[in-house]
């Protein structure tokens, strides 16, 4: 399956990332339940709480490539870039809450301005 914001190659990948001040990158696979319970809980947390960030999925099953290029060996992982550069690394057992708040601030010093 295809979702809308998916990236399929790694210039997409590095184009996302580059050409946003704050962007996140899903990386996922359809036969991961955690993968599918916590990424409509990804899509609000952005929508409601990081309006400007931009958020893309990577499909690991259908395009490993992407997954080797970016160091990701678990699903789901979500990595959360500002200005280009990596800030954090989630994998597996994430937590919305405390996600939310470890980019809080940065991405207020960003946008607040």
């Amino acid at each position: 399956m295809i979702y809308e914001n998916e990236l399929m190659t790694i210039e997409e990948v590095e184009n996302h990332i580059a050409g946003e001040t704050a962007a996140m990158v899903y990386f996922y696979n359809d036969n991961c339940a955690p993968c599918h319970s916590l990424r409509p809980k990804v899509i609000d947390m952005v929508k409601n709480d990081f309006p400007k960030m931009k958020l893309a999925f990577v499909n690991t099953l259908k395009y490993p490539e992407l997954p080797a290029r970016f160091n990701v060996f678990a699903n789901p992982t979500l990595i959360t870039f500002f200005d280009g550069h990596e800030y954090k690394r989630e994998s597996k057992y994430i937590s919305i809450p405390q996600l939310a708040e470890s980019i809080q601030r940065p991405y207020n010093m960003i946008f607040e301005n």
